[in-house]
């Protein structure tokens, strides 16, 4: 059953993080805004592990860099991608999400120096060749993206970059990364409010607190923690498999629920970024070498 433990927990999480669209367009539903909801969100969990942060302080002092970049990158991934999904149609932006595999293998190339074999350049054809034809394919010449694709976009490029930094800083602990990605993620937020971009929530019903509390502590903060636990517990190409389910629940939720649909043509581009993640993610099974570290 140990053995199971972290492939059932990532299963877990990675449906968690499938739905976590029902809760968060519920909250923006009772009159909190994205980045106001998000802001809030993550500020409870910057609470609860900010305490780890210190703890571990003596741990990551000489990597503050390193740190700042994950603030940074898995901050504004964080915020990139729930933002999207509060204002956009959900399957559009999940499918826009996982050209992880475009932006890991170039960032991986740029930044750890990894090889680019025949697979990787065919699973980041087939993820461009979809992305392509769900923004519109050659229309897209003629009227730019939504700013809600561009996000979601930016959203997936982030989290690539995020998770390089998650591979690349081997000393550093989890809680630590983990707690500076929430810090950023808050303090980002709260950067926007302050500009202006949003108005800050003021009449915040007990209802939509009580919504917002048990989302921050009861759904994201399981999904980060259990998704974060899991990849570290198992091969990289297996968790890469697994992780796929968070774009099949989104859409089958998304279809269910929200009624949400898509062109065949879109679909057909869908399919093939999920087709380039798979290819990615049974390619990194030959790839459990240690990776080069940032110091």
């Amino acid at each position: 059953m140990r053995a199971h433990l972290p492939v059932l927990v990532l299963l877990g999480a990675s449906i968690l993080w499938g739905l976590t669209w029902i809760p968060l367009k519920s909250i923006n539903a009772m009159g909190i805004e994205g980045i106001g909801l998000i802001f809030l969100a993550y500020g409870l969990l910057t609470a609860i592990l900010g305490p780890v942060l210190l703890k571990q302080f003596p741990l990551w002092k000489e990597h503050r860099k390193v740190m700042l970049l994950i603030a940074l990158f898995g901050g504004g991934a964080n915020l990139a991608f729930t933002y999207a999904l509060i204002n956009g149609e959900v399957i559009r932006v999940m499918v826009l999400f996982y050209l992880l595999p475009v932006w890991g293998v170039a960032g991986g190339r740029i930044f750890l120096k990894e090889e680019i074999d025949r697979w990787r350049y065919l699973g980041v054809f087939l993820a461009i060749s979809g992305a392509f034809i769900i923004l519109g394919g050659f229309e897209v010449l003629d009227a730019p993206p939504s700013w809600i694709d561009l996000i979601a976009l930016a959203s997936g490029l982030f989290f690539a970059m995020n998770n390089l930094l998650f591979r690349a800083a081997q000393s550093i602990p989890v809680g630590s990364k983990i707690g500076s990605m929430f810090l950023g993620c808050f303090s980002l937020a709260g950067l926007f409010l302050l500009a202006g971009i949003e108005q800050f929530p003021i009449a915040i019903t007990e209802h939509a607190w009580l919504m917002l509390v048990s989302y921050a502590l009861f759904w994201l903060l399981l999904a980060n923690i259990g998704s974060q636990w899991s990849v570290t517990h198992m091969e990289a190409g297996r968790s890469s498999i697994i992780i796929i389910l968070e774009l099949i629940t989104a859409v089958i939720s998304a279809t269910l629920i929200a009624g949400e649909t898509m062109s065949t043509i879109e679909y057909m581009g869908g399919a093939l970024i999920v087709m380039a993640a798979f290819i990615e993610a049974f390619r990194t099974k030959d790839d459990e070498v240690p990776v080069t570290t940032i110091e």
